[in-house]
């Protein structure tokens, strides 16, 4: 076997008392793709930063290309090969492509005038190494998320990369994307560059690693072969859970709609959008960016206003115009991205939960009923099994999943008749996402329409009861999720 590009030793790291990583251990052959995997808070996060010298180790030592270290700075790890791309990429979205890829460079020469055509034949040699066709002269603020990705993977390469760590690099992608990164992660592989690729989606795992590790509360539980693996080891390693199939099937269906939709359009959006959506119903929509879907989502909860067609909501014809609107007809919406969209971080989790009904916890005079609220919190908090010693906690102490179920406590102690969800495991754990995919599915049994908009496949698959698919604004198919599979609906999408 050739010499290791990186090798982890026994590493140990404690914060006020708590162990982040109990001897954790590692290795990357030259040219390997390798999978790091746990759920949120695991301590992948901690040892990535250990290994790029963001943090110093308390005990155990890394290895880079043979030679040994027991700390490490930041510009070492980087001469040594090393090149972490981080969730936000750590890109500068005011300046061009241009000028994001030129700049580390012109810090390294320690140059202080800025030369225009320097800055462009560097930035053309960085993407050149990845074939990225993209405009130099673009503001980074105003390219989709895979091509800021593609920004960063090119600035990596510049620095004689041996090994890239690639934090929760789908995240944000669509499955098109996220197969267009694959075919260059395979590229860099042929060039003999190593990836490390943190992640926690199974099918990712399978289709892109050749080896795994996988860290359970900071200890590592297993690491060898993907070949070796199958769905339910990877869940159990994961999570110490067993998962049993929670393929839904509608039992208490109303008989009359809740939700009907009839030729709804909104220009440059979506056309004549038709559906309807009973009281115990999972209606899945899903399509590739751009399909339109999103922007259904919005309209129906009053952020985008259709410019023609029909709403009616328990037989009865509403205009949706404003959020209030559709808080006034028991609409709720769960946003795509919940850290700026669904959640007040700074403020606490109780407060979180109950700012969608501040009015029936108030009294005729518009003062709290404390009271009530601190039963209401709690209510939600038991329910939804958010873990956390004191919903006094502000909101960002949480992990990305339990986060997930604030916001649906927020939208549930409501009382709606319709739940929208756009992306409703987005970013969070198989265990979190299993967790929410079982409160969904007892809320339609309970009698709650809900709408999942996703292109998890296997998400709208396993939890819907009808899907329809969405492809350049319009309804391109209508599909029995039990009549389907995964490979079939991908083809649909596309």
């Amino acid at each position: 076997m050739a010499q290791s590009v990186l090798k982890v030793v026994d590493i140990k790291k404690s914060f006020a008392g708590v162990e982040a990583l109990k001897g954790v251990s590692l290795e990357i052959a030259p040219g390997e793709i390798h999978c790091l995997a746990g759920e949120n808070g695991c301590g992948k996060s901690t040892l990535i930063k250990i290994i790029s010298g963001v943090y110093t180790a308390d005990a155990g030592y890394i290895e880079f290309g043979g030679r040994s270290y027991q700390k490490i700075t930041p510009i070492e790890a980087i001469m040594n090969g090393i090149q972490v791309i981080y969730q936000d990429f750590s890109i500068f979205p005011n300046l061009s492509v241009m000028e994001n890829l030129a700049f580390n460079t012109e810090l390294a020469d320690k140059r202080v005038l800025v030369n225009r055509k320097r800055f462009r034949k560097i930035a053309e040699e960085a993407i050149a190494k990845i074939d990225f066709k993209v405009d130099l002269d673009a503001k980074v603020k105003d390219l989709s998320v895979a091509d800021k990705q593609l920004v960063a993977i090119s600035r990596a390469l510049m620095f004689n990369a041996k090994l890239i760590i690639m934090d929760e690099p789908t995240t944000a992608l669509t499955k098109k994307e996220v197969s267009a990164l694959f075919k260059i992660i395979l590229a860099l592989k042929e060039q003999g560059i190593s990836i490390l690729f943190v992640s926690h989606k199974l099918n990712e795992v399978f289709e892109i690693s050749e080896r795994f590790t996988i860290i359970r509360s900071g200890e590592k539980i297993i690491t060898g072969n993907t070949s070796d693996l199958d769905d339910k080891k990877f869940s159990y390693y994961m999570t110490g859970r067993e998962f049993e199939d929670l393929s839904f099937t509608a039992k208490n269906v109303e008989e009359e709609p809740v939700l009907e939709v009839e030729d709804l359009s909104l220009g440059g959006c979506y056309e004549n959008v038709s559906f309807s959506l009973r009281k115990g119903e999972i209606l899945g929509i899903t399509g590739l960016l751009g399909s339109g879907r999103t922007e259904l989502a919005l309209s129906l909860f009053g952020l985008k206003k259709a410019d023609s067609g029909n709403i009616r909501i328990n037989g009865k014809e509403v205009v949706l115009d404003s959020v209030a609107a559709a808080m006034e007809n028991k609409i709720g919406y769960v946003p795509e991205d919940r850290l700026t969209e669904g959640l007040f971080l700074s403020r606490s989790i109780g407060e979180n939960i109950i700012i969608s009904d501040l009015n029936s916890l108030s009294g005729r005079a518009g003062v709290y009923d404390f009271k009530k609220k601190k039963s209401a919190i709690n209510k939600w908090v038991k329910e939804l099994a958010i873990a956390t010693p004191d919903p006094d906690n502000a909101c960002s102490t949480l992990s990305g999943g339990n986060q997930q179920r604030v916001v649906l406590a927020k939208w549930l102690a409501r009382d709606l008749d319709v739940l929208i969800l756009n992306g409703p495991t987005m970013g969070v754990d198989i265990g979190s996402k299993h967790d929410i995919h079982k409160i969904l599915q007892s809320l339609a049994e309970k009698g709650l329409g809900i709408i999942i908009i996703s292109d998890d496949l296997p998400e709208i698959l396993q939890n819907c009861s009808h899907i329809l698919i969405m492809k350049d604004g319009r309804v391109t198919a209508r599909l029995d999720p039990k009549k389907i599979r995964e490979k079939e609906l991908s083809e649909y999408m596309m």
